[in-house]
């Protein structure tokens, strides 16, 4: 895609909507656009750095709002914390992912969509675990053995199922509106 003032503000606009939306108070957990955005940043933008910024981007800000709520006792939720450049490096590899997509049909779209949140969600605990994170039932340390594995995985099923269906519905969005928006232009340039 080559990018012109209307693409910039529209994705202007989608940063600072994704940005604004993670950080709604009691929305689902991991039901979030970001990993949706990093796909279809990587699958359509031919130049990478728009499709890095863009997930990159919506993360900083949220965490920003995050962290500005959190000083004034608005949220529970810090916006930076230890570890938290993990899931920037993650959110990059989803983009990366991204661009192995060539064929944008609804079949290879759909499957991305999977794809996508469940690499992000054995990783990122994966990386919780072996950092050292907490059981959070117990307030310990997770148990450095497969059996701590799998209590990451247990803890995190909701994130992970907030990240499956919100990258579902999202990229259903982004990329619908994609397919419809370059449809018509197509038609109106023939015209």
């Amino acid at each position: 895609m080559k990018i012109n003032k209307t693409h910039i503000w529209t994705l202007i606009a989608l940063v600072a909507t994704a940005a604004v939306y993670r950080v709604i108070p009691n929305r689902p957990l991991g039901f979030a656009p970001q990993i949706a955005i990093a796909l279809f940043g990587g699958a359509i933008f031919k130049d990478k750095r728009w499709a890095f910024a863009l997930p990159l981007l919506s993360m900083f800000i949220s965490d920003v709002l995050y962290q500005v709520l959190y000083n004034a006792g608005y949220s529970s939720m810090k916006g930076f914390y230890e570890g938290q450049w993990e899931n920037y490096l993650l959110f990059a590899g989803i983009t990366l992912l991204g661009f192995t997509m060539k064929k944008k049909t609804v079949a290879s779209v759909a499957a991305y969509s999977v794809t996508a949140p469940t690499l992000f969600y054995l990783v990122s605990n994966f990386m919780v675990w072996i950092g050292g994170g907490i059981d959070i039932t117990t307030n310990l340390p997770l148990s450095r053995s497969f059996a701590g594995l799998m209590q990451s995985y247990v803890q995190a099923l909701p994130f992970y199922y907030g990240g499956l269906f919100s990258t579902i519905l999202f990229s259903a969005v982004l990329f619908g509106g994609y397919y419809f928006f370059t449809r018509n232009q197509t038609a109106t340039a023939n015209a």
